[in-house]
């Protein structure tokens, strides 16, 4: 069969997604409806104070992150952000494991010492989401030069948000990664605002991907809310990266829904533009085009979407009924504090209760 061509923002790159098996972009489907109730069910624990510490939704973006590593091989890596979920569950995360994560159970990925913003896997090419703004440009960039020296046929998949294209680590890794032709896709995700900070206040450019003319590496923008482009994009560049040729900067415009963390009353935004956005929502306009183009049925959609309601509920099941990781074990101070001489051992019982038995 003839290659099939269409352009994107300028470039002419080959429609890999047309040639894609039926069962593959279903999966991607399902994929994206994963991540939008596991995100459902992290906000209504949010809400009951199930989860400690901050946490950052995904709704809205499920596009990139689908699109982005579908494209890439399962044996490459990804780095992710504080803004992980997508990432980790796109890369095949379990979601009951991931779940017992976030609640801080032993059963969890990082055995619930992790939680929200520093989940990884790994064993699955998942690096590891970061509580620090741009914190996983750094670490991807050095998988890169990894990649290049000992594991010549991978490549790395960074992802990093609109706010972290303006932290000097950004500058210093791309400039590394342009100088060494590091096998790197540099994918921004830029959901319009840093924290509450517009974007188009913060650039004094119209598109962050322009960035790639100061260290000569190529660049795109693209709509991060159609998974079919986001994915002939990095499909395309994934074989520019394997030959050698040098780093990739791509910026994918998307949207968040949800406030930038669980503390965010939002008041810098307009409901309009909110509403605007959510009518563009990634999720229906996929389904409609698998539709359309007879790959699946609307009763098939209903299915996957009840499939998946299924694996949530399977998942807080097994969340809610494995152990606390601070149960697993205890510390003990024998003599240590001073001023406290009258007692001979200081046992804490339970760590997260901080629970203290004098003996």
């Amino acid at each position: 069969m003839k290659d099939k061509y269409i352009t994107i923002d300028g470039h002419k790159i080959k429609d890999s997604f047309s040639a894609l098996k039926k069962n593959i972009k279903v999966e991607m489907l399902k994929k994206m409806y994963e991540i939008r109730h596991f995100e459902a069910a992290t906000e209504q624990y949010i809400i009951r104070g199930k989860i400690h510490g901050t946490c950052h939704l995904y709704v809205g973006e499920e596009a990139t992150a689908v699109g982005a590593i579908y494209a890439i091989d399962k044996k490459d890596y990804i780095t992710s952000t504080h803004r992980g979920h997508g990432h980790c569950i796109a890369k095949g995360a379990e979601l009951n494991v991931m779940m017992a994560e976030l609640l801080g159970k032993s059963t969890g990925y990082c055995k619930g010492k992790g939680g929200s913003m520093h989940i990884a896997d790994v064993t699955a090419g998942n690096l590891g989401a970061n509580g620090i703004v741009g914190g996983s440009i750094d670490i991807a960039t050095g998988a890169a030069l990894t990649c290049r020296m000992k594991e010549k046929d991978k490549i790395v998949l960074c992802f990093f948000g609109d706010g972290a294209a303006n932290r000097g680590n950004f500058h210093g890794s791309l400039n590394m990664a342009s100088i060494w032709d590091l096998p790197i896709i540099y994918v921004c995700e830029n959901n319009q605002y840093g924290m509450s900070m517009p974007a188009k206040e913060a650039f004094n450019i119209k598109r962050i991907s322009d960035r790639k003319c100061a260290y000569n590496i190529e660049g795109m923008t693209v709509d991060g809310n159609n998974i079919v482009e986001v994915y002939n994009t990095i499909k395309h560049f994934t074989g520019y990266c394997r030959s050698g040729k040098g780093p990739v900067l791509v910026e994918c415009l998307t949207y968040r829904w949800k406030g930038h963390s669980k503390s965010d009353a939002q008041v810098y935004r307009a409901k309009e533009e909110v509403k605007d956005w959510m009518d563009r929502d990634p999720i229906p306009r996929y389904r409609n085009t698998l539709i359309e183009s007879k790959v699946i049925t609307e009763k098939d959609d209903r299915k996957i979407e009840e499939e998946v309601l299924k694996e949530i509920e399977d998942a807080n099941r097994f969340a809610n009924v494995s152990i606390n990781q601070s149960s697993n074990y205890g510390i003990r101070m024998s003599n240590s504090f001073t001023g406290f001489s009258e007692f001979k051992d200081i046992e804490i019982i339970n760590v997260t209760n901080a629970s203290i038995t004098f003996r």
